[in-house]
């Protein structure tokens, strides 16, 4: 008979996003149930992870009458479903989930810290998210860092004394590289974007928000494209906006077709990826864009500079720095030679290290290790 293992988001869609694959591959060796807040994500992973799936709201602010009713409800299905393991991530989740699972004593809990967020804020609320981190890690039986930069800052900052292991080579779930990569749709999506033919497209992924170092990022590129030299620059904002005006990402040359589920075609249209962010756990985007043969820039900080070696698969910039990034982008607009050796090695390096099969294999391995 085989164990079963709970895994917990806030949100359906980090479930459906960041677990794609998965929990399929888990389901063949233990009874997987996933569970995340209502969302129509939740019809998508029942069908395509073949597990099922429980919609339990689970707000992501705090909010404590809603966290109380979350808390107790998780207790109840944990208490129900009397899982041999429970495994969280998102900040949310991780805290109650992790403290549901030992109050229903829950043998094994565990929860992956994708990324910190209290480094970067401050005052009170910078203490009462360090405050939260820390009662995760106090309920967790496990604590799996994404990455070295997570597990350096978990360290540094006193969080947990509970040892700290980082799976196969970081990151979550890994790439997929037969489904991202290369297609022949390039020069199709550069034709419906009437793009010259000569231009050289940067694109973004992720949300389109102050943390993601956006407002530098269209400086950079107002200021790249204002300088009249070169080859014809274009820059492309794919992603949900969060704390941005429509008017604020008015810049020519920007195009912003929003969420897409499918980030492929743009991808593959682009010439450099471009990650300015302020903060990041281990970036999936970067290895997505790697897979596909992109060269990127990013900035240097925890996560991205783990899997961009500068000057070898991308470049690095400090954060908040405009002109860095500028000149980092003209470096590679006036280079296409380079971009194709940095975009060759990207695919080299996801290829043998990144891949999903290598994620998932070091994660059952660490179930077994903590069954035994």
């Amino acid at each position: 008979m085989k164990k079963k293992i709970i895994r917990v988001a806030a949100a359906s869609i980090s479930l459906d996003l960041l677990l794609k694959g998965q929990l399929n591959y888990l389901n063949g060796f233990f009874d997987v149930l996933a569970v995340a807040s209502p969302g129509e994500e939740h019809e998508r992973i029942r069908r395509r992870e073949g597990v099922p799936t429980v919609e339990l709201e689970i707000e992501r602010s705090i909010s404590l009458w809603k966290d109380l009713k979350s808390l107790w409800r998780l207790f109840l299905l944990f208490r129900r479903e009397r899982p041999w393991g429970v495994h969280s991530l998102t900040p949310k989740a991780g805290l109650l989930s992790m403290a549901a699972a030992a109050f229903a004593r829950v043998p094994v809990r565990v929860h992956t810290f994708t990324g910190l967020i209290f480094p970067y804020r401050k005052g009170a609320f910078k203490c009462l998210l360090k405050q939260m981190d820390r009662l995760i890690c106090l309920f967790a039986t496990h604590v799996i860092p994404e990455g070295e930069g997570v597990k350096k800052l978990l360290m540094e900052e006193k969080v947990t004394g509970k040892p700290l292991e980082i799976l196969a080579h970081g990151n979550i779930n890994g790439i997929d590289t037969d489904y991202f990569r290369c297609s022949g749709c390039r020069g199709e999506v550069r034709a419906r974007l009437e793009l010259p033919e000569d231009a050289v497209l940067y694109v973004f992924v992720g949300r389109i928000t102050e943390d993601k170092g956006i407002r530098e990022l269209l400086a950079a590129f107002a200021a790249l494209r204002a300088e009249g030299t070169g080859a014809p620059v274009f820059l492309a904002l794919v992603g949900w906006t969060e704390d941005y005006a429509g008017k604020e990402l008015e810049v020519p040359g920007v195009f912003r077709p929003g969420f897409q589920e499918d980030i492929r075609p743009w991808l593959e249209a682009a010439d450099v990826f471009v990650l300015p962010s302020y903060r990041e756990g281990f970036p999936n985007s970067l290895l997505q864009a790697g897979a596909m043969e992109l060269p990127v820039i990013a900035t240097d900080i925890c996560g991205c500079n783990e899997i961009v070696k500068d000057g070898v698969n991308g470049l690095l910039v400090p954060a908040r720095d405009e002109e860095a990034l500028r000149c980092a982008m003209a470096s590679l607009r006036d280079d296409p030679e380079r971009r194709r050796k940095m975009g060759a090695e990207a695919a080299r390096q996801v290829e043998g290290r990144f891949t999903c099969r290598i994620v998932w294999e070091a994660l059952l391995n660490f179930y077994g290790r903590v069954s035994a």
